[in-house]
């Protein structure tokens, strides 16, 4: 009997600590994963080296302005893609906390 009259408490407990912390968690893994098939930090880490390792006789400084031309665009363009990415996730959490209290308001205010 005393369990019943705990349940909106655990309701809230898991609404408001739980479910947020392991959405959290799984879009941290998502993010960890969106980065490395982008493999943005490792066209940050090589950002100075040649495009295609054209190490020959008088192309290494056309390879590396090419090549520092080329990843600046797709630096760009993964950062764009990661930040919408971010926003979404942003996005979910909020709803997911907003929801009960959206509720709640439309039901009884």
């Amino acid at each position: 009997m005393k369990f019943y009259l705990l349940l909106p408490l655990v309701f809230l407990k898991f609404w408001f600590l739980d479910a947020p912390i392991s959405i959290f968690l799984y879009f941290s893994s998502l993010n960890k994963s969106v980065l490395k098939v982008l493999s943005l930090p490792l066209l940050v880490k090589t950002y100075f080296k040649p495009w295609k390792n054209e190490y020959r006789e008088g192309l290494v400084g056309f390879s590396i302005g090419m090549g520092i031309f080329i990843k600046t665009f797709v630096i760009l363009a993964d950062l764009v893609f990661f930040l919408i990415v971010l926003s979404i996730e942003f996005l979910l959490i909020l709803l997911i906390v907003v929801f009960p209290i959206a509720v709640f308001s439309v039901l009884f205010i």
